[in-house]
């Protein structure tokens, strides 16, 4: 008889099921587990093992930019205007310093003076590299205990050096902490002068330090081309110098200086105040740091007589000679629907010659002079000189102004426009269309750069010279040498008499232009302005001088730029400069005339005239007190040994040079010895005639008296015992002495 199990033994089955359920699910559970673990290392180590590697790197890697040698700028004589200097850098690797993050901001602070939070911030980045310290000189870089600081490197880089400070700053503009172009030319060509960094890959070992990774080759750095420009500086700096002083005589708020080469269209010069000092180019307004005379518009005033005369002879409508009625200095000219306007000249002309409305600058017959011409001749003239249209120079900024069609023209802009109002124009434009006339009716495109040279290795790229272009014929010859005779009239006899020049034939114009502001004219605010070129059969050189709002004595054109313009034109000519023969002719590396060639810096302020002649290789010697060079041994042009020594004899304006005369103050040389007496002498260009023995007692002329160069300056000497200053004995017999040569 069968029995049924009991449920006691039932019982004791069901923990072995139990337990076996429950392995297998731990080996399940194991095994899905190795199962993913082993997806993961194939993801990790086959599929992503680059990605991770890459990661890994970056743990113990760090690439370090080897910054590039920015491009050196000279000017047209190869004198060196921007180079660079080697600063300090310290970067650091926030992973690599970690827990002596203290310690680095403790050292940074006490060299630099910060706070050490300021560098304790930094080093909280999430990045593998932090800049700690940028641009230190290395004077004070050698403070820095760089073998205590973990993670910390240091670096090398260029910082931009403008060797003249303000002189040409807004042209030559500047670079930012990157030495990334900003501004002028360093933006224009930053592509040239920048060059290409390059790199090396630090690997930090097991004790913390870095190396250079074995694993990575170093790229070194292409450093960027040198450029040369059309500039030279002793204009630049002339330019500069006597803007100034016109601007504190007339109390302006501002002003501009172009200089030109008429043939060619290149910019020999562009000074504008405020200056700005490009190596401390940040405590400077941004309004100050643009390029005014590209990117500023003006009403050019009686300047666009230009146009008008030019339209009106260019189509046989009128000659020199013909004769207007100038209504006795106020001309009522009747509108439509009964309106009326009048139209004033400064002075009370009755019946006068075009060309004397040209020389004393009358509104009245240039307003009757373009209704003969007409509104589409008139337009098509100024767009013939550029008027309206960009200039297309190689600097950043440049706007096109202004000139209205003339289905935009109103009653009143035909005669208003004949004497420069309802139009804008930048001072280039205004330079460049009177360079046309100047070279003979060609209108050239202005170029500032003149040449690109290769670095050091030549391999880059050849020495590319700047090809000049000109842009269209924008008067015929025949009416540019009628033009050029009237505005020789404007100096000789006209609004333009204060910046003759005696043996030096001017050829300008003077203007004046009352200031459009916010939708109205400005009473009492005016733009004055005088451009002129010489010798004016064959010019070389032009020059256009803006005086922006002028307040002290007069605001008239010829009477405020004008003298500006015959200070810079005198100072110019006294400098010999021969600017269409001048040829660049230097090494790519430091700018040091390899031929030892002298510069010329006669006229020059000292300071100038000192950067110059160092910047050649030379040494400086200076005789007197003076604040400009008369005189130069050697002189201009001369061949001279590398670091041989170039003597200066300066003056004070005062009492020392004038340019409107030539001459040289003769210098105080009582109480020397006739030796140096005779020498200082022979420096000035003067001829000694000694009287006596000894110490120069006395002398004829006395001294700041003004002569020619080669005149003979008498003394008296007497034996240094019982010697009497100044006494003026004469004496019965005379040794002449001649300079050498």
């Amino acid at each position: 008889m069968l029995t049924q199990p009991s449920d006691s033994a039932s019982e004791q089955l069901n923990p072995l099921r139990y337990f076996n359920l429950r392995l297998t699910l731990v080996k399940v559970f194991f095994l899905a587990f190795f199962a993913l673990l082993v997806a993961r290392l194939v993801q990790v180590q086959i599929i992503d093992a680059e990605k991770y590697e890459q990661i890994a790197r970056r743990q113990y890697e760090t690439k370090l930019v080897l910054p590039a040698a920015r491009g050196k700028i000279y000017d047209r004589n190869g004198n060196i205007l921007v180079s660079n200097a080697m600063f300090v850098s310290y970067g650091a690797d926030p992973k690599i310093v970690g827990e002596k993050a203290l310690q680095v901001a403790e050292e940074f602070g006490r060299v630099f003076g910060k706070p050490r939070s300021h560098y304790l911030e930094k080093l909280r980045t999430e990045g593998r590299f932090v800049w700690m310290k940028r641009r230190v000189s290395p004077a004070l870089a050698r403070r820095m205990h760089l073998d205590r600081l973990k993670g910390v490197v240091r670096l090398d880089e260029p910082k931009r050096l403008y060797h003249y400070g303000e002189v040409a700053g807004s042209l030559l503009g500047f670079t930012d902490i990157d030495n990334k172009g900003l501004s002028g030319i360093e933006l224009q060509y930053d592509r040239v002068l920048s060059g290409t960094d390059g790199y090396v890959v630090m690997q930090r070992d097991g004790l913390g330090h870095t190396k250079p990774s074995v694993d990575y080759p170093r790229v070194e750095p292409v450093n960027g081309h040198d450029v040369v420009l059309t500039i030279d500086i002793a204009f630049q700096s002339i330019a500069e110098e006597e803007l100034g002083k016109g601007i504190e005589l007339h109390e302006a708020e501002g002003g501009l200086v172009i200089i030109l080469d008429p043939k060619t269209g290149e910019l020999l010069a562009l000074a504008q105040w405020p200056a700005v000092n490009p190596n401390e180019f940040y405590r400077y307004d941004a309004a100050n740091q643009k390029i005014r005379a590209i990117t500023d518009t003006f009403e050019p005033g009686s300047l666009f007589k230009l146009v008008t005369a030019t339209a009106a002879l260019q189509n046989d409508l009128v000659t020199p000679d013909r004769r207007f009625f100038a209504e006795n200095g106020k001309y009522v000219v009747s509108l439509r629907a009964g309106k009326k306007r009048v139209i004033k000249d400064t002075h009370e002309y009755g019946w006068i010659s075009f060309a004397e409305a040209m020389e004393h600058s009358s509104n009245i017959v240039m307003a009757k002079v373009s209704d003969l011409v007409g509104a589409g001749r008139l337009y098509s003239c100024a767009r013939d000189f550029g008027f309206g249209t960009a200039t297309g120079i190689d600097l950043p900024g440049e706007v096109a102004g202004k000139v209205k069609k003339p289905s935009e023209w109103s009653g009143t802009t035909l005669n208003t426009m004949a004497y420069g109002y309802e139009i804008a124009a930048t001072p280039l434009q205004i330079a460049s269309a009177y360079s046309a006339v100047a070279n003979g009716g060609t209108l050239m495109k202005p170029t500032v750069l003149r040449q690109i040279v290769s670095g050091p290795s030549g391999t880059t790229n050849e020495d590319l010279e700047i090809e000049r272009r000109a842009v269209r014929r924008a008067v015929s010859p025949e009416v540019s040498r009628v033009l050029t005779e009237l505005f020789v009239g404007v100096v000789n006899r006209g609004t333009g008499m204060r910046t003759r020049i005696e043996e030096v034939q001017i050829a300008g114009k003077t203007g004046t232009s009352r200031k459009y502001v916010n939708g109205k004219y400005q009473l009492g605010s005016y733009v004055s302005s005088f451009v002129g070129y010489f010798p004016a059969d064959d010019p070389t050189v032009l020059c256009l001088v803006m005086v922006d709002n002028p307040h002290a004595v007069s605001y008239y054109g010829g009477e405020t730029a004008g003298p500006v313009f015959r200070a810079v034109a005198e100072r110019i000519i006294n400098t010999g400069s021969a600017i269409m023969k001048t040829v660049v002719a230097r090494s790519a590396g430091d700018g040091v005339d390899p031929n030892g060639v002298v510069p010329n810096v006669r006229n020059l302020k000292v300071d100038i005239a000192t950067r110059l002649l160092e910047s050649h290789g030379f040494v400086v010697d200076l005789f007197g007190h003076g604040e400009v060079v008369v005189r130069q041994v050697p002189g201009p042009g001369q061949e001279a040994e590398p670091a041989s020594m170039v003597r200066l004899v300066t003056a004070q304006y005062s009492e020392g040079l004038n340019p409107a005369d030539g001459l040289i103050g003769v210098p105080d040389l009582r109480g020397i010895t006739i030796r140096r007496a005779v020498n200082r002498l022979t420096l000035d260009n003067l001829r000694a005639g000694v009287v006596g023995s000894g110490v120069v007692v006395s002398q004829r002329p006395e001294p700041g008296t003004r002569v020619r160069d080669g005149a003979k300056v008498k003394l008296w000497c007497e034996p240094k015992s019982g010697l009497q200053i100044g006494s003026g004995r004469d004496h019965d017999v005379e040794k002449n002495v001649s300079r050498p040569g």
